[in-house]
């Protein structure tokens, strides 16, 4: 009865987890990344640990930036492999590993956040590891071709692999025992899952195309000679502000970046220089400013505290002095606003927005409750602006008018439009989106456009309604208008779907209804993955039981009287509720084998287990009943005539001699 209960109870848990996923036996992708812009994508994740003879690596993902930042771990010491610049993630871990961070290992000048260098060299007592070519100003210890980074018994070899930019660096990570046998490569913003790094976006001497052929270099007389199995993990991935869509995934190998990167499928070094230039959007014109700050080193920041109070008077009306950002929904800026202010919520890529559109040391003053300007300030002084802030409340007592603007339903816009006074739609996403999917007679605009081109092409006198993707979007190119001094703009609540929803023309070659609404921001985001557990068959836990003990783990979820009468050699008899309440059993380099009695309630842990962890979840596929039946076959009776000679010396198939490739199958 205790047993039915717990399968009962479990079998529910799994499906909730496994419902519309494929079929069991799916591989387990890499980790994707799967948070959508907002809140917690402005949180740093810890994405996985990944386990290596000798040491550990842990992942760290910052979803807003694309930017992925490592803690390499080893006896009793760590490294942080460009940190970002708020360092308490990397403290906290290293506290809960019980190791003393060592080092900041920062591969290149970064441009699209400030990195946190400065901070760990104050707050760990370290030192920071740089290329001989950077250029920083502050005190570093120097890394060139061949410097090597001793953390516990973990070394990391430097390449200097100039493409990106010229100093940039990357790290091949090996244990001491092994030191000509690297597992791993740090590699910084030089190789991205999917594409080479960007080299257009120095500001200097070196031209892009110039870089480009040094990326080249670095490619094919160094990284292309490295092993296949040999393990990528670049410092952004997809979403990142560089402009490009590169994989979600957080890490690679290089066997596979060799098949399917577009960008290593140029031979000739014109070709490969070319794909690298070519369709490189605009970056924020903050990158610059960004990455001197970094050369230069930035300041602490009391990160603690609230931004300071601004003083309220007429003059922050003035767009030639001051940049207000309103950083509530756009409901919210529509009721009421400080006249002039950019309309840039939390709910989407504050930092791309403001690095766009606010100059680079401006007067910068916040405007939402206080909860919303404290997440504000620290999120924007990871790319290197600080700003005071103003509170609904504090201006509505110095009696100063508020603007206004309308939010538009879709069946309002309709009846304007059918009038003699229509307004101007604005449609401001980009251009490939209004290329694809035009709606009525709407002016294309891209929203990063808008300050530029909407003097020059749209009258401020008259009407005008935007249109985008998101609320979101259309609320801050409306806030774009005002500043340029736009009276009547107002935007369409809902997005191209609404439009079409009311009636209104829309010409393309798909319906609408088909078009997947894009988040409030420049980026996708990716297609949700259901993480399942893998089946193993019999006869193959049998052969990793003889001959690769010690590689897995091997978990007996039957009740205790049960293991007691029969269990598998190595097995240790581990009780539900405890496996899929404790973490031990997430980690481990190894996959987590679990049999049952038939199969069934081990197939549901197993899909519970996998929403929790990366690590490989194997099944006994139809349990210990399969396994006895096929493994454990009675012996057939001796024939009264003995074997040929032929017949008994007759080798085995090289599969069962050797292991053949059934281990593969398992360490996956």
């Amino acid at each position: 009865m205790r047993y039915s209960r717990r399968l009962v109870v479990v079998m529910i848990l799994a499906l909730a987890f496994l419902w519309a996923g494929p079929l069991w036996g799916a591989q387990i992708p890499a980790p994707p990344r799967v948070e959508a812009p907002g809140v917690d994508a402005a949180t740093y994740h810890m994405v996985n640990i990944y386990e290596y003879p000798g040491f550990k690596l842990i992942q760290f993902h910052l979803p807003v930036l694309a930017q992925y930042s490592y803690l390499l771990v080893s006896g009793n010491q760590a490294l942080v492999v460009d940190p970002g610049r708020d360092v308490s993630v990397y403290l906290d871990q290293a506290k809960k590993e019980g190791v003393r961070i060592m080092g900041v290992f920062l591969t290149h000048n970064h441009a699209d956040f400030v990195a946190g260098h400065m901070e760990l060299a104050r707050k760990a007592n370290c030192p920071i590891y740089a290329s001989a070519e950077s250029g920083c100003t502050f005190r570093f210890q120097s890394l060139k071709e061949g410097s090597t980074i001793e953390v516990g018994e973990a070394l990391v070899k430097i390449l200097v692999t100039p493409g990106h930019t010229p100093e940039a660096l990357c790290g091949l990570v090996a244990a001491k025992a092994n030191p000509k046998e690297p597992v791993l490569l740090l590699s910084g913003d030089t190789l991205w899952i999917g594409h080479m790094g960007r080299p257009d976006l120095v500001e200097g001497k070196t031209s892009a195309a110039a870089l480009a052929s040094m990326a080249y270099d670095t490619w094919t007389n160094k990284l292309r000679l490295l092993p296949d199995t040999m393990a990528i993990f670049p410092a952004h991935g997809g979403g990142t502000l560089y402009g490009l869509r590169l994989s979600d995934e957080p890490t690679s190998i290089l066997g596979t970046e060799k098949e399917t990167n577009s960008d290593l499928k140029n031979k000739g070094r014109g070709e490969f220089i070319a794909a690298l230039l070519a369709n490189r959007p605009e970056v924020p014109q903050y990158f610059s400013h960004v990455a001197d700050l970094n050369k230069r080193g930035p300041q602490l920041v009391a990160w603690e505290k609230p931004p300071a109070p601004s003083g309220i008077s007429w003059a922050l009306m003035n767009s030639k002095q001051y940049y207000v950002v309103d950083v509530r929904r756009a409901q919210d800026f529509a009721a009421g606003h400080v006249p002039h202010a950019l309309n840039i919520g939390l709910a989407g890529d504050l930092e791309t927005w403001v690095g766009t559109l606010v100059p680079w040391n401006a007067n910068l003053v916040l405007y939402g409750d206080p909860t919303e300007m404290k997440e504000a300030a620290t999120r924007l002084e990871r790319v290197g602006y600080s700003a005071r802030a103003i509170t609904p409340e504090a201006w509505e007592r110095s009696r100063i008018p508020l603007a206004k603007n309308d939010l538009l339903k879709p069946e309002d816009l309709k009846i304007l439009l059918a009038g003699e006074d229509s307004p101007v739609v604005v449609d401001v996403r980009p251009d490939n989106d209004c290329a694809a999917r035009r709606l009525g007679k709407a002016l294309s605009l891209p929203l990063g456009q808008l300050s530029a081109q909407a003097p020059g092409q749209l009258d401020p006198a008259q009407p005008v309604v935007t249109v985008c993707d998101s609320t979101y979007c259309a609320s801050l190119a409306v806030s774009i208008l005002e500043r340029l001094g736009f009276k009547q703009a107002a935007c369409l609540e809902g997005g191209p779907e609404a439009w079409a929803a009311a009636g209104l023309p829309v010409t393309g070659p798909e319906p609408l209804e088909k078009k997947r609404v894009a988040a409030p921001a420049p980026r996708r985001l990716p297609k949700r993955v259901v993480r399942l557990p893998q089946r193993i068959s019999a006869s193959d836990l049998k052969r990793a039981i003889l001959d690769l003990p010690g590689t897995f783990e091997l978990i007996d979820i039957r009740p205790p009287e049960a293991f007691a009468a029969y269990n598998l050699p190595g097995s240790i008899n581990v009780d539900v509720a405890d496996i899929l309440q404790s973490p031990l059993y997430l980690k481990g380099s190894g996959p987590l084998i679990l049999v049952d009695r038939d199969g069934s309630l081990a197939m549901a842990v197993g899909g519970a287990l996998s929403q929790k962890t990366w690590r490989p979840i194997k099944v006994l596929h139809g349990g210990l009943e399969a396994y006895k039946k096929e493994t454990e076959k009675p012996q057939a009776k001796k024939s009264s005539t003995s074997a040929s000679p032929e017949k008994a010396n007759k080798p085995a198939p090289a599969e069962a001699k050797a292991g053949g490739s059934w281990w593969k199958r398992l360490i996956q």
